[in-house]
C-alpha cells in the first residue's frame, strides 16, 4: 500500500501525484497542514528534512522522500509505472536530465521568488526579481532547443521527466511568459491536455489564491 504525504498546492507533491495518476497506480493521499506543530512533530519523525512529497511504502516498510526518487522507487517497485524510467540507457540518461533540469532551473527559481514575495518590504533584497527572471530566461532558451522536434521532454513517450514539468512550467509563467518560446508553450499545451497533470491541477485550485504572485 502507497501513502502520499503532501499538499496539491506544492508543485513537487504535484509532480508525486502525476506519476500515481499517469499510470493508474491507486494510493492513499495524506494531506499535510503544517502549520499544525502536532502534524509537523508526527511528519518529521516520519522524515526528518520536513519537505514532501513522502511516500511510505507499506507493503515493503520503505519511507521515500524527494519527489524524484518518489518516482524512481514507483518505477522499480509497479510494473505499470516501469515505463517512466525508459529501458533504454541513453534516454533514461536523458530523461534523468531533464528531470533535474525543471526541477533545478524552473522550480528552484520560482521558488525563490515566491520567498522574496513572502518576506517583509523593506528587508528583502530588491535584486531578487530580476535575478529569477533572469535564471528563467536561461533555462527557456535551454529547453527551447532540447523540446524541438519531441513530444515530451525526452522523446516520444511520457516520462519521468515530463512528471514535474506541469507544475514548474505553471508557476514560471507567472514570473516570466513562455510566450515567446513555441516550443515550450506548445509542450505546455501538450501537458494541460494530459488527464494525469489536468487532475493534479485541478487538485491545486482550491489553494491558488495563497500563491504570493
Amino acid at each position: 500500500m502507497f501513502v502520499l504525504h503532501g499538499h496539491p498546492l506544492s508543485s513537487f507533491h504535484q509532480k508525486a501525484a502525476v506519476a500515481f495518476y499517469d499510470t493508474g497506480t491507486p494510493f492513499e493521499f495524506a494531506m499535510l497542514d503544517l502549520g499544525d506543530e502536532a502534524e509537523r512533530a508526527r511528519f518529521t519523525a516520519l522524515w526528518p528534512f520536513g519537505k514532501m512529497p513522502v511516500l511510505e511504502d507499506r507493503a515493503r516498510g520503505q519511507v521515500v522522500g524527494e519527489s524524484t526518487a518518489v518516482i524512481e522507487h514507483l518505477a522499480a517497485t509497479t510494473p505499470a509505472a516501469a515505463r517512466l524510467i525508459p529501458a533504454d540507457p541513453e534516454t533514461a540518461r536523458r530523461t534523468r536530465l531533464m528531470d533535474r533540469i525543471f526541477d533545478l532551473y524552473v522550480q528552484a527559481p520560482f521558488q525563490r521568488f515566491g520567498d522574496h514575495r513572502r518576506e517583509v518590504p523593506g528587508a528583502r533584497d530588491e535584486a531578487i526579481p530580476e535575478l529569477v527572471k533572469g535564471q528563467l530566461a536561461t533555462a527557456y532558451g535551454y529547453l527551447e532547443g532540447a523540446l524541438a522536434g519531441r513530444a515530451w521532454a525526452a522523446g516520444e513517450d511520457f516520462t519521468l521527466a515530463d512528471c514535474g514539468a506541469g507544475p514548474a512550467l505553471f508557476y514560471a509563467n507567472r514570473i516570466l511568459p513562455i510566450a515567446d518560446h513555441p516550443n515550450i508553450a506548445a509542450y505546455f499545451e501538450r501537458l494541460k491536455a494530459r488527464p494525469s497533470y489536468a487532475r493534479a491541477f485541478e487538485e491545486s485550485k482550491p489553494y491558488l489564491d495563497w500563491v504570493p504572485f
